[in-house]
């Protein structure tokens, strides 16, 4: 079921979520591998690179009014051992390389 979940998201995603995607995609961002809306403990997160268990979230403003929500959320991956880093969509929009830039010093702590 999350499977299916995801492929559908992977077909519909967002402008940010399809821009970061094309930073990321192909080991763009460093060399590191990333996988797009990947099922993850009854969950599905926008970007994951299972090696070094970090975990990007793109957030659109839905998600200003459902923070609880998504602080357990990242509760419960976080205790499973990932990092997770949040990005508003307007964000990415509109500054890429500074977020992008956030990434990279992810990657760095979490190597």
């Amino acid at each position: 079921m999350a499977d299916g979940r995801a492929r559908a998201l992977r077909q519909r995603m967002t402008d940010a979520e399809k821009l970061m995607w094309g930073r990321l995609r192909n080991r763009r961002l460093t060399g590191v591998k990333f996988k797009r809306q990947q099922p993850l403990f009854g969950y599905i997160v926008d970007f994951i690179t299972p090696d070094l268990k970090l975990v990007i979230e793109i957030d659109g403003g839905q998600h200003a009014e459902r923070g609880d929500r998504d602080a357990r959320r990242t509760a419960k991956i976080e205790e499973s051992g990932y990092h997770v880093i949040r990005f508003w969509n307007h964000d990415v929009l509109g500054n890429i390389d500074g977020v992008l830039q956030a990434v990279i010093q992810e990657l760095n702590i979490s190597r």
